[in-house]
C-alpha cells in the first residue's frame, strides 16, 4: 500500500495553521482576510479562506480570540479578532511547545 503523502502534510499543518494564526492576531487585531494576507507575508504559507474563517471562530467560541464588527467601506461588515488574555497564554504555551518539538525533531533527524 502506498504511502499517501497528503495526508501527513494535512495533520502537520492544521496545529501549526493554528499557531500561525495566533502569531498574526497577536501583532494586533484583523478581520479575516487581512489575517490570511498576513500569515501569508510572515511565513509563506498559503492558506484558504475555507480553512481560516472556521479555524477563527473555533478559536473564537474557545475563548482564545475577541471579536467586533465593523462597517466596511465595502460590502458588509467586518468581524476583526483580537488576542483575548487567555489566548495570549495559549499562544505562548504553544509556541514553547513548538519551539522544543522542532528542535528535538531536528536534532533527531541529524543524528
Amino acid at each position: 500500500m502506498a504511502f499517501d503523502m497528503s495526508i501527513w502534510k494535512s495533520e502537520i499543518r492544521r496545529g501549526v495553521v493554528e499557531l500561525c494564526l495566533l502569531k498574526a492576531v497577536k501583532e494586533r487585531e484583523g478581520y479575516g482576510y487581512e489575517i490570511i494576507q498576513r500569515v501569508k507575508e510572515l511565513s509563506g504559507i498559503e492558506l484558504t479562506e475555507s480553512t481560516v474563517y472556521p479555524m477563527l471562530t473555533r478559536l473564537a467560541n474557545q475563548g482564545l480570540l475577541a471579536t467586533r464588527l465593523e462597517p466596511s467601506p465595502q460590502g458588509p461588515s467586518r468581524r476583526y479578532f483580537r488576542l483575548t488574555s487567555d489566548g495570549k497564554r495559549k499562544y505562548e504555551a504553544m509556541l514553547e511547545h513548538w519551539r522544543f518539538f522542532t528542535d528535538s525533531v531536528s536534532k533527531m533527524i541529524a543524528s
